[in-house]
């Protein structure tokens, strides 16, 4: 019986980490669209960061869940991996863990600690002087300031540097995480290959997109 309870546990735990994945997914999608239109229309970027940095629903209901589901993920990612860790046999002196997984799937720990120091970068370069913009500061609302902002940040090559690398861990990051989500929640039909194609695709498309934008944004301002 407690075997049954610790296993039951342990898929709760995966396919909570999974779920909480899968809707951070869908959050850095719609963040890539609103960037992407950064490239050909200021104005239209401009638009939509005003309408989302000033609705109610987005500050005060999805965004404080945004924040939680980034923290739920990444705690459930350390816990995981350090049960993985403490079940591994000891018996075993050396692993060549390169012969049964990948890169991307055998650091999933270090590819998420780059990309939650990312996002703290992140938080540090936006949400906080969009926090002191609005409610300590209390500037008049400017419609037309995100372009700029935005631009401003990506005028250190160090920064950018930064965030590429950043959106480079998080595309094996995602290379391997996607996937593994379907399979923790258990998903295994006849569409889990088109699935996986998408997650591949995914995990290329979306992190290099931002890694265009950031280096459009460098070069070209």
């Amino acid at each position: 019986m407690a075997n049954s309870a610790v296993l039951k546990s342990s898929i709760a735990k995966k396919v909570a980490m999974a779920l909480s994945g899968l809707f951070l997914m869908l959050f850095l999608t719609q963040h890539f669209f609103i960037n992407v239109t950064s490239l050909f229309s200021p104005d239209t970027f401009n638009s939509i960061s005003h309408f989302m940095g000033n609705n109610p629903l987005v500050q005060f209901v999805i965004q404080p869940i945004l924040i939680i589901g980034v923290v739920f993920h990444f705690i459930m990612g350390f816990v995981l991996d350090i049960k993985n860790r403490n079940a591994r046999p000891k018996a075993y002196a050396k692993y060549n863990g390169a012969a049964n997984a990948s890169w991307a799937s055998r650091n999933m720990i270090v590819s998420g600690s780059v990309i939650l120091a990312f996002l703290g970068l992140h938080f540090y370069d936006f949400w906080v002087p969009e926090m002191i913009y609005k409610y300590v500061d209390v500037n008049p609302l400017d419609a037309t300031r995100y372009f700029q902002e935005l631009v401003h940040k990506f005028e250190s090559p160090i920064r950018t540097a930064l965030y590429c690398v950043s959106f480079l861990l998080l595309s094996l990051h995602l290379w391997h995480g996607f996937n593994s989500s379907f399979q923790s929640v258990g998903f295994n039909n006849k569409f889990s290959k088109a699935i996986h194609k998408f997650g591949y695709t995914f995990a290329i498309v979306v992190p290099f997109g931002f890694i265009i934008i950031a280096l459009f944004h460098h070069f070209n301002h």
